[in-house]
């Protein structure tokens, strides 16, 4: 429910804070008194137009700040948690409006869309007033109000989980059947390219291995001669190993008589010797390493030709042939085994189509059965609101046909006001007046199924009087036993049934320079006092106290 409401430069308001409890609050005032700018503020806050003449004259810039308290599985939560928000505690929403049009959203001190707000500010108040009937415009909205009425909620999850089933397998059903005919229809190419590519068995990556091991070796043949060279320079015929190899045993033998002119030649004379042989050693290893088989490179060159070959033939890198071989072999089994798939998938799709047809039947036959209830309780609510000779029909129209995720209904509200009238659908057939008593009826009913936990109804007692009015009034209050209900009236007869009495009215500042709106509680004397003058008028009689009192005492009886 609403808890607090504060507005900042808004229009007449410059600085307004309102709390707000549970039952039913009333708003009144004289005509101009402010009470639109309040709603148009509220509705701002909840995601509404927002419109650079809506802040007030002087400042930069307005804002408006609804609080609400609302429960873990309050549908507002649920969509803060889907946009990843904060959704512990309170639910603050707070819009600011620049006077450039520019507008910023808020919830919970955390920037979010427009878009977002609404659909928040949806779930938290419903506004209605006799030309803004939201929760009567569109026929699903009939249809979630006569499955709220019949508590149907989980049948229609059940039946919106078996559509989704059904689509699944329609969907499995009707790519197979396209991939069977596409199949057919290239099976010759198909089985040749399958059979080709099959034979050819590319694998990916391999063209990169192949022609680096071409690489490798057609390298490894250039250097080769060289590398010989080398080595029998080092180790053959000309290798200098063996005549020094001679010299250093001559010069360790005179080492005797000669150490210190003769070992240092000798230790240096060993270390060329060593030297020579490590040499040896990796040209023997590199001469290894460039040894390849002829037959080895040819059978490459072969095979890189024919990848790339069949690579242009179809069209696709050579690194894509692994995979376009798969796709032929499964298109080539396709045909082979579609026919008993194509089967499998038939029934499977039939049996969907079944179970969902039947859980949309049964759910159709609980709303008809659930129709007439919904039609005599609205009934039973009329003849107080003075449209005793008026009849409300639920149509509930199945064509099984035209299935949906929520069945093969579409349900509409149609009225007929007066007898020997031709009935239509609520929206077209009643007047303003109607309309928001026909609302009100179907609130009643309702009671807190199908609402937002914030009702709000805008002058719905315009136009009537007496004991229409105080029917309206007595179903108000009836209604916030189950919702926050606030109402803004001109009805004394509404007025005296309020749990809470605000009282909108402007002032003139700075010697009548400007005006502001002002908002105050009431309290039970001033209360007898505003019920007095909206049954009076400018002049404030003795006899219209005493009404006024009767009013109160009757509403608190």
């Amino acid at each position: 429910m609403l808890a607090r409401l504060s507005i900042r430069d808004i229009v007449l308001i410059e600085r307004l804070d309102l709390e707000f409890s549970h039952g039913l609050a009333v708003l009144t005032g004289e005509t101009g008194a402010g009470k639109s700018i309040l709603l148009d503020a509220f509705a701002l806050a909840l995601g509404g137009r927002g419109d650079a003449s809506l802040v007030r004259h002087g400042a930069e810039q307005g804002q408006v700040t609804a609080v609400f308290e609302i429960g873990k599985d309050h549908p507002a939560a649920r969509i803060l948690a889907a946009n990843g928000l904060d959704a512990d505690g309170e639910m603050i929403l707070r819009r600011v409006q620049y006077g450039d049009g520019r507008t910023r959203a808020f919830i919970n001190d955390q920037s979010v869309s427009v878009q977002t707000l609404k659909a928040i500010g949806a779930t938290l108040v419903e506004i209605h007033g006799q030309h803004d009937e939201r929760a009567l415009v569109d026929a699903a909205t009939h249809r979630r109000l006569l499955d709220a009425f019949a508590g149907l909620e989980k049948d229609v999850a059940g039946v919106e989980s078996l559509w989704a089933a059904r689509r699944t397998a329609v969907t499995a059903l009707d790519q197979h059947r396209a991939g069977m005919e596409r199949a057919a229809r290239e099976a010759d190419y198909l089985r040749h390219a399958s059979d080709e590519l099959k034979k050819l068995a590319p694998k990916d990556g391999e063209e990169t291995q192949l022609a680096a091991r071409r690489t490798a070796m057609m390298q490894g043949e250039k250097i080769a001669g060289d590398l010989r060279d080398a080595q029998d320079a080092v180790s053959g015929n000309q290798s200098p190993i063996a005549a020094l190899a001679a010299a250093v045993r001559r010069l360790e033998r005179r080492a005797v008589s000669s150490p210190a002119l003769v070992d240092p030649a000798v230790r240096a004379m060993d270390a060329a010797i060593n030297a020579l042989e490590e040499a040896d050693q990796h040209l023997t290893a590199a001469l290894a390493a460039t040894d390849f088989d002829p037959l080895e490179l040819e059978r490459i060159e072969e095979r890189l030709f024919a990848l790339r070959a069949a690579a242009r033939k179809y069209s696709t890198p050579v690194d894509g042939l692994a995979a376009l071989a798969a796709k032929y072999a499964a298109d080539v089994v396709l045909i082979d085994a579609g026919a008993e798939q194509l089967k499998k998938l038939e029934a499977a799709a039939t049996a969907a189509d079944a179970r969902y047809a039947a859980a949309a039947a049964k759910l159709s036959a609980a709303r008809t059965k659930a129709a007439e209830k919904l039609n005599r309780a609205v009934h039973a609510e009329l003849g107080p609101l003075k449209l005793e000779r008026a009849k409300f029909m639920t149509q509930v129209d199945s064509d099984a046909d035209a299935p949906g995720p929520e069945g093969i209904d579409r349900v509409e509200f149609w009225v007929q006001t007066n007898p020997g009238t031709r009935p239509g659908p609520m929206m077209k057939v009643a007047s303003g007046g109607e309309l928001s008593r026909f609302l009100l009826a179907l609130k009643v009913v309702l009671s807190d199924r199908g609402s937002a936990p914030t009702l709000v109804f805008d002058e719905i007692d315009t136009g009537v009087g007496g004991a229409v009015a105080d029917a309206i009034g007595a179903r108000l209050a009836r209604l916030a036993h189950g919702v926050q209900v606030m109402a803004v009236t001109h009805a004394p007869q509404v007025a005296a049934r309020a749990d809470q009495h605000l009282l909108i009215s402007k002032d003139a500042l700075d010697r009548g320079k400007r005006v502001v709106t002002r908002v105050n509680t009431l309290a039970t004397l001033h209360r007898r006092e505003e019920i007095a003058r909206m049954l009076a008028g400018a002049e404030v009689t003795a006899e219209a106290r005493a009404a006024a009192d009767r009013l109160l005492e009757a509403a608190a009886a």
